[in-house]
């Protein structure tokens, strides 16, 4: 149960006295930022919990993005402090050769190409989301059908990504002192040459888990459609990493240093929901645990020394399906990353690729300032993460939909457009973080246009 806008509120501003979390990132295709100096800002974005009092951080402006091409060895070596000649070319070189980070746009066709899910998103049938539509109350059976759901498809459909499960146990105010279990679910992708600890992980993320009261109830919204989306992003996705690596083999760049490992992890997280109601400890089960977790896990010799620091994004969806949604930009830091996936949405509609016609986009901020950002965000699963500095993009909309926790959040209330054009919008975001353009494009267009016709079924 994301924690609606109003009431207890917590805003940005109480955790912007962590360094990091207020140097806002220029957008990556922009410029590019060597990678030991994000790691290290996320490793020192304090563990202050977010609790405390909210403190108004003067506005910081972001720097005007570098002129790479004017960047030379000399203007490096009189940036330094004064060194032996040795020691300052060793750390000039040490400098070209970071790994970077980086994003990079699709190109039009590609936009035109991304499969909608087609009939995979029936609610009756289709193999990606009825599986999902059933009650899933952490520890019951229905849960577990679910959780095999997943797994099955990773199995069949992507039988290179890693499953991991993290488990843990706690009472809950409905259940008394009978001790219930949670489980999440990883599922990972490395580039076929990675050591652990030496990958980055844009982190897509929702939770899986259901209402206990009322009896019955499915949460199509919340969350089983943004679940099925995420399954559609990594299988959509794959084929396109797999020849990106390849290719990076071939040219002997795998492994070179001279860009950084990046990988796909997506999280299903369990005991989102509160069981009575939202308190901190009757809320984020599966989340609390697993970030705690990660928090203590230690690769000693890794460039990235938890897989809490591993995580260059954590880009949480919920409460996705309803029509026409508001989705506001909540994050300052992260809001150059908001910005990219409303300029998807932006160039998909101005292609008529999207199945919508909404009266306003879904990600409403496209244009906001980083100034404009006011104070509130939603309570949901990135805040044991967020409270360990980790970079947070939610997409969760405000106001929330009308179905939100009633009954009436099933399958028969979702509007398939809307899921479908989630799921296209989310797929291309992922494709554009891993630089799958010219990788992409060729292979969607058979599936692309096989899809078209169950599409027009539907509708």
């Amino acid at each position: 149960m994301p924690r609606p806008l109003g009431g207890d509120l917590v805003g940005p501003e109480s955790h912007c006295i962590s360094g990091s979390l207020t140097e806002h990132i220029s957008p990556r295709p922009t410029w590019r930022r060597s990678q030991p100096e994000h790691i290290a800002q996320r490793e020192a974005a304090g563990r202050l919990p977010i609790e405390q009092p909210r403190i108004t951080v003067p506005e910081q402006h972001e720097p005007a993005a570098p002129d790479l091409a004017a960047v030379t060895t000399m203007g490096l070596l009189n940036s330094l402090p004064k060194l032996p000649l040795v020691g300052s070319i060793l750390i000039v070189l040490c400098s070209l050769f970071t790994p970077t980070t980086a994003y990079t746009e699709l190109g039009d066709e590609a936009l035109r190409a991304i499969p909608s899910g087609g009939d995979g998103f029936n609610i009756d049938t289709g193999a990606l989301l009825a599986p999902i539509l059933i009650p899933r109350v952490p520890g019951t059976p229905g849960s577990l059908k679910v959780q095999q759901h997943f797994v099955d498809f990773f199995r069949a459909n992507l039988p290179e990504w890693i499953i991991e499960w993290h488990n843990s146990t706690s009472k809950t105010p409905a259940t008394g002192d009978k001790e219930i279990p949670f489980t999440n679910l990883i599922f990972r992708r490395d580039p076929p040459w990675a050591k652990g600890g030496d990958v980055e992980y844009l982190t897509l993320v929702a939770h899986y888990d259901s209402l206990y009261h009322p009896e019955g109830f499915i949460g199509a919204i919340d969350s089983a459609a943004p679940c099925a989306m995420l399954l559609h992003a990594a299988r959509n996705i794959e084929e396109a990493l797999v020849k990106k690596w390849k290719a990076m083999e071939a040219s002997g760049d795998a492994g070179s240093g001279l860009e950084e490992e990046k990988g796909v992890q997506i999280i299903l997280l369990d005991g989102e929901e509160a069981w009575v109601s939202w308190t901190d400890t009757d809320s984020l089960y599966g989340a609390r645990a697993l970030a705690k977790s990660w928090e203590d896990s230690v690769h000693p010799d890794g460039l990235y020394k938890t897989p809490l620091s591993s995580i260059s994004l954590f880009l949480l969806i919920d409460l996705l399906g309803a029509p026409n949604p508001r989705i506001p930009s909540y994050f300052p830091s992260t809001h150059w990353a908001y910005k990219k996936m409303a300029k998807i949405e932006h160039r998909m509609r101005q292609l008529d690729v999207l199945e919508t016609k909404p009266k306003h986009p879904f990600l409403t901020d496209r244009n906001k300032e980083k100034v404009g950002f006011g104070g509130g965000y939603v309570l949901d699963d990135h805040v044991p993460f967020l409270q360990r500095g980790v970079e947070i993009l939610h997409i969760i909309p405000t106001p929330f939909p009308d179905v939100w926790h009633k009954i009436e959040d099933d399958g028969a209330h979702l509007d398939l457009p809307t899921v479908r054009d989630w799921a296209r919008i989310l797929t291309v975001f992922a494709a554009e973080w891993m630089e799958l353009d010219e990788h992409l494009h060729k292979q969607i267009e058979g599936e692309a246009a096989s899809e078209s016709s169950d599409v027009k079924d539907e509708l």
